[in-house]
């Protein structure tokens, strides 16, 4: 039986649930399940009332420190320093939410192909938000 999350017991979707889900979507449910309830980790989740910025978050402190964008990229709130380090590294590129050339310079978003990294960088971003 699916959770609220839509996860099944082992920490996937049921077949069900896999023709409407990406697998951005599938990637960050992962990311939401290790680290929510932890550390005051919460969860918002998208719906008819939230839109926009932060509508699939993850916060601590009621402050965000990772989400999934309306786009399925995944977003993380890092120091600027590190966030410039990561761009020049190749691994991602500064968040632009309004997509008008006015990015966000301690928000990353992380490069396609480097999905395995989401959850080390959640957890990075979580350590620097809570701070």
């Amino acid at each position: 039986m699916p959770g609220s999350d839509g996860l099944n017991d082992t920490g996937a979707y049921p077949v069900q649930y896999l023709s409407s889900v990406t697998k951005a979507a599938t990637r960050y449910a992962a990311v939401v399940k290790a680290l929510a309830g932890k550390g005051g980790v919460t969860h918002s989740e998208p719906d008819d009332s939230k839109r926009g910025f932060g509508a699939n978050a993850l916060k601590v402190n009621k402050k965000i420190f990772a989400m999934l964008a309306s786009d399925d990229r995944f977003v993380v709130k890092l120091p600027r320093g590190r966030v410039d380090a990561l761009v020049a590294g190749g691994h991602g590129e500064r968040f632009d939410p309004r997509h008008n050339g006015r990015v966000m310079k301690e928000w990353l978003v992380v490069g396609p192909g480097r999905e395995a990294r989401w959850l080390p960088l959640a957890k990075e971003a979580m350590e620097y938000v809570s701070r």
